[in-house]
């Protein structure tokens, strides 16, 4: 478990005026419950508070958007881009899993890589935000590190599972390779490289690694309805 809050802050581009909010924000209840006699508080209280933020935000983000959409469409779209696999993405881009204070025995059952635990604490952290700096800086965070690719992307449209389909009707392979990674910590670029069958389709960079799979399957489409790839 890593302790330095300083590089974290870094790379959430957030700097909490009360350190306590971002420690609560870390600790799962597991945690909480081993050391009940230090009171220490853990996130459950500011997963709720966060979770409201990250709707309202989501959802101003998708009305400005989308003005010709309906509620049903509008709904679908929101489940999609702030579902849980989607903010444990995002967590693992962003190292939480590495800072989270688990009890021992949530750590010895892979605690921090529970999809569930770390999606959670996303939506704890932006909590903590909302109340440290106010609805604006919470907003930032989630417009640049949780909607940030979809933004500026439509990456929701999933270009990996269009692929997919598209490869599987042949019985074809499809393999995602980190190929670079160039950058300071808090600003990092990837490439990834898909191979279909083995031979390179695509290649795609983002500020994420999901954002570069995703880059890299939208190139790898394209080339497949040119026709210059067999499979």
């Amino acid at each position: 478990m890593k302790t330095d809050l300083s590089l974290l802050e870094e790379i959430t581009g957030y700097h909490f005026k009360d350190r306590k909010l971002l420690l609560t924000a870390l600790t799962h209840t597991s945690y909480a419950n081993e050391h009940r006699r230090e009171n220490v508080r853990h996130n459950e209280r500011l997963e709720f508070l966060g979770d409201a933020v990250l709707e309202t935000v989501s959802s101003e983000y998708l009305f400005k958007k989308y003005p010709e959409k309906g509620e049903g469409e509008l709904s679908t779209t929101r489940a999609s881009m702030v579902c849980e696999p989607s903010l444990a993405i995002c967590a693992r881009d962003l190292g939480l899993p590495d800072y989270l204070r688990l009890g021992r025995g949530e750590e010895q059952m892979g605690g921090r890589l529970k999809d569930s635990i770390i999606s959670d604490a996303v939506e704890s952290l932006i909590g903590a935000m909302y109340l440290d700096g106010g609805f604006d800086c919470a907003r930032t965070f989630i417009l640049e590190h949780i909607l940030g690719d979809l933004r500026k992307e439509d990456l929701y449209r999933d270009n990996k599972t269009a692929l997919q389909e598209l490869v599987q009707q042949d019985g074809g392979k499809i393999e995602y390779v980190l190929v670079g990674e160039d950058g300071p910590d808090h600003a990092k670029t990837f490439t990834i490289s898909v191979l279909i069958n083995g031979e390179e389709a695509g290649r795609g960079e983002g500020r994420t690694k999901k954002a570069a799979s995703q880059k890299a399957a939208k190139a790898a489409l394209g080339t497949m309805k040119a026709g210059t790839l067999c499979t």
